[in-house]
């Protein structure tokens, strides 16, 4: 059993609240959506992350504000 160790998370919070979370780890930046059971994709940097995140939002959502934890 291998352990991954959380370095940040980021929420991402949309006009009506949580829409997603970006975790760094020694993977990457990993992205997951509100309500999926799995991870979107890991990318190599925090803002190719936000730019995914965002992509995976409703066509014309704005840009979320992000609040690391």
């Amino acid at each position: 059993m291998s352990t991954t160790k959380t370095l940040a998370l980021w929420v991402a919070y949309g006009r009506n609240g949580v829409v997603g979370s970006i975790r760094h780890d020694e993977d990457g930046y990993t992205v997951t959506m509100v309500g999926s059971d799995a991870a979107t994709g890991t990318y190599p940097s925090l803002a190719s992350a936000k730019g995914a995140l965002h992509s995976h939002m409703a066509p014309g959502s704005d840009w979320p504000r992000f609040q690391e934890h």
